[in-house]
């Protein structure tokens, strides 16, 4: 009996590692990607906002408005020309989304070059979406810096010329950084077997008009 709890431990300890090394692998593969301020960023077709909780009475949290913040930046600072927001729309109470639009709207964004992604339930399917149904091909990829090089190692792993800008303080919590190394390891499967995501739909080109996107 003793030698099947050294074996699981091993197996575990083995598995630990293995995703300790893809997750510094994926650190240094992205980091000459990455630009932490808008005006040393190059230009893009689209800054591209990953989706995080909406508050019950359609306030944005704390860490997504952060990332809208800063793709407003990139978009005022003529470096996109689209904004891009991909989040979890799956139920008529969860919508990551439309309270986005019109933070933007309320920005002075023109509602022609705001574009929602309502299902990008995760990075993966946000990337593979993009690129997909809004036929992009040059991005870049807002979000915290504990998130930032994961989200970019899937992008360019998907074939996207994609480059990261940091939105926020850059503070990492012990909580989400601990997540990123699993999460590199769910990256690392998806793209291993080119996961399809469950919805894709009809294309809406990044280069047309976002209304297309709600109405």
């Amino acid at each position: 009996m003793k030698w099947f709890w050294y074996g699981l431990f091993a197996a575990a300890a083995l598995a630990a590692a293995a995703s300790l090394c893809l997750y510094i692998s994926i650190q240094v593969q992205t980091k000459p990607y990455i630009y932490a301020t808008v005006a040393s960023a190059p230009t893009t077709q689209v800054a591209l906002v990953l989706g995080a909780s909406v508050l019950q009475n359609g306030t944005l949290s704390g860490v997504l408005q952060e990332r809208v913040d800063k793709a407003i930046e990139l978009y005022q600072a003529h470096k996109v020309s689209k904004i891009l927001m991909t989040g979890d729309n799956s139920t008529v109470n969860h919508n990551e989304v439309e309270p986005v639009r019109r933070y933007l709207l309320a920005a002075g964004i023109p509602p022609e070059d705001i574009f929602l992604d309502h299902a990008g339930f995760d990075t993966y399917s946000s990337m593979y979406r993009a690129r997909d149904v809004f036929g992009v091909t040059s991005v870049t990829i807002v979000t915290q810096p504990f998130h930032l090089p994961r989200s970019l190692y899937i992008a360019r792993k998907l074939g996207l010329n994609a480059v990261g800008v940091e939105a926020g303080s850059g503070e990492a919590y012990f909580y989400n950084t601990l997540r990123e190394a699993p999460a590199s390891v769910k990256a690392g499967l998806d793209l291993l077997f080119y996961r399809v995501p469950k919805y894709l739909g009809p294309q809406f080109p990044i280069t047309g008009t976002g209304t297309t996107t709600w109405e």
